[in-house]
C-alpha cells in the first residue's frame, strides 16, 4: 500500500504541549508505534475513537520522510493501516488544521490538500 500523504488525529492541546518532534498518545506509546490513517480511512476512525470530541487537529504528514520507521500493517477488518516505528520528525509534518464538530456533532474535515 503507499501513499504520499497520512494524517493523525490529535487533540489540539497534546500537539501544543509538545517541544520539537511528536512521541505520540498515551495509546500510540502503549503500542509502540504512532497510529495514523489515510484519507480514505479518516471517517471511519473518527467515527470509531473520535466521536463528539472537540479541538482536534489533524496533522497531514509526508510518506516519503518517513523512511523504513513507516510501516503498513493490517488492523480493523484487515485494512493495511501506516504505523510510524518511532517519534514524528516535524519537518515531515505538511500541515496542520483544525478538525471542528459541525452542528449535527461529526467532524467537519478540511481540505485535504496544503
Amino acid at each position: 500500500m503507499t501513499t504520499d500523504v497520512i494524517f493523525k488525529i490529535v487533540p489540539r492541546a497534546e500537539w501544543e504541549a509538545g517541544s520539537g518532534d511528536y512521541h505520540g498518545s498515551a495509546h500510540d506509546q502503549a503500542d509502540g508505534f504512532l497510529h495514523f490513517s489515510t484519507a480514505a480511512q479518516l471517517p471511519e476512525t473518527l467515527r470509531r475513537y473520535y466521536a463528539g470530541q472537540d479541538d482536534l487537529l489533524l496533522v497531514a504528514v509526508d510518506t516519503g520522510a518517513l523512511g523504513a520507521a513507516l510501516q503498513w500493517e493490517p488492523a480493523r477488518a484487515g485494512a493495511l493501516f501506516p504505523h510510524l516505528y518511532g517519534e514524528l520528525a516535524l519537518d515531515c509534518v505538511l500541515w496542520v488544521k483544525p478538525l471542528p464538530l459541525g452542528d449535527d456533532g461529526l467532524h467537519v474535515f478540511p481540505g485535504l490538500a496544503p
